[in-house]
């Protein structure tokens, strides 16, 4: 159960950020519009990338001890980055722009600009196959209970972004609403990064 928390926890903190794919999707939920696919394609490839990243990265780490350790710290300053950006963010807020108005969209278009704002962002790779990857190799056997949990905090998360759209919308609209979340995210990193350092002792 700790390894599946520690992954949701883990996974909200990577996705849950102010981003071009997170704002697409709010962006599809205000409108109504095709949401369902919009959710599955975000939530699919998370869960794909997440399972090549437990696979292959975190039995590659897993097998050295010595890689461990160093992917543990790398993994532990990144995730701090990660806080320090969010933390910034809070501080100074840039804003969400979800243009709900303009004629219908076609589905085809629709899922290929999801699948864009997906593949074509390398933070995704890194996130899900390099840092995700690395830091559930320190679960060992538990790695894919820590995969589970952040592939349900993507589900949770598009799911929540894209039906819920139409009642967050106003609430997120205010950036004191993501200046909270934001400050959320970088507690989130702040005590996983940690919890990575304390385990090399």
């Amino acid at each position: 159960m700790h390894a599946i928390w520690s992954g949701l926890g883990f996974g909200f903190g990577l996705i849950v950020a102010i981003g071009a794919q997170n704002a697409y999707v709010l962006r599809q939920g205000l409108r109504r519009e095709h949401i369902g696919w919009v959710v599955g394609l975000c939530a699919g490839s998370d869960l794909l990338l997440i399972a090549v990243g437990t696979a292959g990265v975190g039995a590659l780490v897993s097998a050295n001890s010595g890689v461990l350790a160093v992917v543990s710290v790398v993994g532990a300053v990144v995730l701090l980055v990660y806080g320090a950006l969010a933390l910034r963010r809070a501080i100074a807020p840039s804003g969400l722009s979800a243009q709900t108005g303009g004629p219908p969209v076609s589905l085809r278009r629709v899922l290929g600009t999801t699948a864009a704002f997906t593949w074509l962002n390398p933070h995704v790779y890194l996130d899900t196959v390099v840092l995700l990857g690395s830091v559930s190799a320190g679960y060992g056997a538990s790695r894919w209970w820590f995969a589970a949990g952040a592939g349900c905090a993507s589900i949770l998360w598009f799911s929540g972004l894209g039906f819920g759209a139409r009642l967050a919308g106003p609430l997120f609209a205010r950036p004191g609403a993501w200046r909270v979340l934001d400050v959320v995210i970088a507690f989130v990193m702040a005590a996983i990064a940690t919890g990575l350092l304390l385990g090399l002792g």
